[in-house]
């Protein structure tokens, strides 16, 4: 039996932070970060049949085309996403009335749409990037036994090519889900290697006021090139979804509207414009 104190329930028996009950999502799952990008997908849906919000995990669900599927709001970074994917399997995989694991296991179809500054001069801003890997540089996802579900060769290649400091904890490669790969890709996609930050200003090479440990990261992150596959992006998400999703069974895809170019410099004129465009690419994919 899983103690009280290890998986919180509310008074309502929904999970703690997401505030969900089980039958509340769909199989089909789509992650953003913004609350505010919610209902910037389900004012596309057919119906709506439920809404809830706790802090910043905000959850409706609905038809699109027939097809029933769930958007989740959960915040920035890998923090954040430790407590979605790990409530949200609850809610599937958990009987909630006597705390014990289901016999059978449900594997959800989970699929990120975010925004993400592309490291390659060539993947221009208003372009769509698919994560074929997710490339940690946060040290959350080491917190659980991830030997099984990580290229460790990839992992050591990136460290030797970037010369990477071990005293900030050793990176970590998850690769994405080869189901849902095949079922959004299109000739209008990128691929490659997604890296995942722990932070948004020092964590991703940013300088404000504060010096950073290695100020030719991004450089080097730039160049990284395994058999064939490279860097495209960095955010703060994907690395975590790829592994907990993963060690707990589910299908995970990064999809991200590349609205700054690190390596240019430049950013998007219309950032809202090319987060709609994929939006409406990624539901009418996953409706297909």
């Amino acid at each position: 039996m899983i103690k009280d104190s290890e998986l919180i329930l509310n008074p309502d028996g929904s999970v703690y932070h997401i505030n969900l009950k089980p039958g509340q999502i769909a199989n089909d799952v789509i992650f953003v970060g913004d609350q505010n990008r919610v209902e910037k997908i389900t004012k596309h849906f057919d119906s709506i049949e439920f809404t809830t919000q706790k802090r910043e995990f905000k959850t409706q669900t609905g038809i699109y085309k027939g097809k029933r599927i769930t958007v989740m709001s959960t915040g920035i970074g890998p923090d954040n996403i430790d407590i979605v994917m790990n409530e949200l399997d609850a809610l599937v995989n958990v009987d909630l009335i006597t705390r014990t694991v289901k016999p059978e296991l449900t594997s959800l179809n989970i699929v990120r749409i975010g925004t993400s500054g592309s490291l390659q001069a060539d993947i221009p801003v208003d372009s769509f990037v698919m994560s074929q890997f997710g490339l940690g540089l946060d040290n959350m996802l080491r917190s659980y036994l991830i030997d099984e579900v990580s290229e460790t060769e990839i992992e050591d290649a990136f460290i030797s090519q970037t010369n990477w400091d071990l005293r900030k904890g050793r990176p970590y490669v998850i690769a994405g889900s080869k189901t849902l790969e095949k079922r959004l890709e299109s000739n209008k996609i990128f691929k490659g290697f997604t890296g995942t930050a722990g932070g948004f200003y020092g964590p991703q090479g940013r300088v404000v006021r504060l010096g950073i440990q290695d100020p030719n990261l991004n450089n080097k992150m730039d160049s990284f090139n395994f058999n064939g596959t490279r860097m495209t992006n960095l955010e703060m998400e994907t690395g975590a979804i790829y592994g907990l999703g993963k060690l707990l069974g589910h299908e995970c895809l990064s999809m991200n509207a590349i609205i700054a170019n690190r390596a240019t410099g430049n950013f998007s004129a219309d950032p809202y414009a090319v987060v709609d465009s994929l939006i409406e690419y990624t539901l009418n994919k996953l409706a297909e």
